[in-house]
């Protein structure tokens, strides 16, 4: 049921942690429509988003990452992700050394905040927004406004994060034999795969992504992604009408400069994605 109290922004808004305020633990579920979904914006995402606010967006995920848990990918695994996704968007080195000195305060800049605001969309949608921000009211005010317009609202804080948790999840490259790619990942530990898309997804603990993606490349999977997400525990299904707004809303949170993901727990109806995906 959609809270109908307006939160302050600083009821709204939670301080990131490990595991965003989302009970630990994993659950099978029903994931073709999120997930094709999730691979239809990776595939258009480049080309959707001008590149210079793309590489904004992996610097304050790597100034974040840096500032939590030190300079040192080898120590520092969520660093690690960070630059990776950085280095497959050609994000060039020059610039991801200065986004960790100027984190771990080798130079000048600003310091970046990470913030999850919790909300509702369209048909009661849950719906989780992660941010970095050097403006904490500002982001709040954006977000809040996207919300509103878009006829949802912002939530207090914890009374959406517990219908979502966070996962590992390791996106494998296209092609290969899928039923062979599922068996190799639950040998290698995964707690959950879906293989109803185009590319196999691999969902672990958060705290077992790193030995899992080692595992998959040790047996040879050629490995597209890996990063640790928040996933929705139980997705609703919404008619076209509604899941063509909560999309809207979810791209229209995107575009704003200090989030850095989005997630939601709706399914998308097939004729949707058949239209969005083409």
């Amino acid at each position: 049921m959609i809270s109908r109290r307006d939160p302050t922004d600083e009821e709204a808004a939670t301080p990131a942690h490990v595991d965003s305020g989302a009970p630990p633990g994993g659950i099978l579920r029903a994931m073709s429509g999120h997930s094709k979904w999730s691979q239809i914006k990776r595939q258009k995402g480049v080309n959707d988003v001008k590149r210079g606010a793309v590489f904004t967006k992996m610097g304050r995920e790597i100034s974040v990452a840096a500032r939590a848990g030190g300079g040192d990918q080898d120590g520092n695994f969520r660093l690690r992700l960070a630059v990776e996704r950085a280095r497959a968007e050609n994000m060039p080195l020059d610039t991801i050394k200065r986004a960790i000195e100027k984190a771990t305060g080798g130079g000048e800049g600003e310091q970046f905040e990470e913030i999850v605001y919790e909300g509702y969309g369209p048909g009661g949608v849950a719906i989780i927004v992660e941010t970095a921000t050097n403006n904490k009211n500002r982001t709040a005010a954006e977000v809040r406004s996207i919300l509103t317009k878009a006829g949802g609202s912002l939530a207090v804080s914890g009374s959406v994060a517990w219908q979502f948790e966070q996962r590992g999840v390791i996106l494998l490259a296209a092609g290969g034999d899928a039923e062979e790619l599922e068996l190799l990942a639950i040998d290698a530990g995964a707690e959950d795969v879906d293989s109803s898309g185009d590319q196999v997804e691999v969902y672990t603990k958060p705290t077992e992504l790193e030995s899992v993606r080692k595992s998959l490349e040790v047996g040879g999977v050629k490995i597209e992604s890996a990063e640790l997400s928040m996933s929705p525990k139980n997705t609703v299904e919404l008619d076209e009408g509604k899941a063509r707004q909560a999309l809207r809303l979810v791209e229209l949170l995107e575009d704003q400069d200090d989030v850095q993901r989005v997630t939601a727990n709706f399914e998308i109806p097939e004729s949707l994605l058949a239209e969005v995906g083409g």
